[in-house]
């Protein structure tokens, strides 16, 4: 009997990763702005690798399932990278508002304060829940991007049939 599972996993490990640290990244991480891009290419991806090891063609919900994988490990790997470079991204963004007061000169009152008190401890509490809420949008793009992946790579694998000519009759002349 034949084993017709399809893994799933070791795609989205891969691409989802990938996905996960190149959107903790300071700068490259502003292209998930534009619809989870990161995500969305990533889950399609996901569902190519998978497409290439299954015989068969792939349905919706396998590229879906695909997806939701590459998303929530992208999610994970996002926050685990990230968790380092917050300082980074927090000194980046007091620059920012600091450039910002020169030039508006009516900046909000206390925005000095808010930004300082912002960058205290770490939180237990807000990091899971910053994962849970990372990991439910991922998930969703991540949907939408194997959805997409089957669209492109999952078609069916049927062999090519040769095009034969059509038969000549034979005594009828006219």
């Amino acid at each position: 009997m034949e084993n017709n599972k399809i893994d799933y996993l070791t795609p989205a490990l891969v691409c989802g990763g990938a996905a996960g640290v190149v959107s903790a990244l300071p700068f490259l991480n502003l292209v998930n702005c534009l619809c989870c891009l990161w995500i969305v290419g990533a889950s399609a991806a996901a569902v190519y690798l998978v497409s290439r090891r299954t015989p068969t063609g792939l349905k919706a919900g396998d590229g879906a399932l695909t997806g939701v994988l590459t998303g929530v490990i992208a999610a994970v790997a996002e926050t685990v990278v990230g968790l380092p470079l917050k300082g980074f991204n927090l000194a980046i963004s007091k620059r920012f508002l600091e450039k910002m007061s020169e030039f508006a000169p009516e900046m909000p009152a206390g925005w000095d304060e808010w930004l300082s008190r912002t960058s205290g401890g770490f939180s237990p509490a807000f990091f899971l829940l910053g994962l849970f809420v990372t990991a439910a949008v991922f998930a969703v793009f991540g949907a939408l991007g194997g959805v997409i992946g089957v669209s492109l790579f999952g078609r069916p694998k049927t062999p090519v049939q040769p095009i034969r000519p059509p038969a000549q009759g034979h005594g009828d002349a006219a």
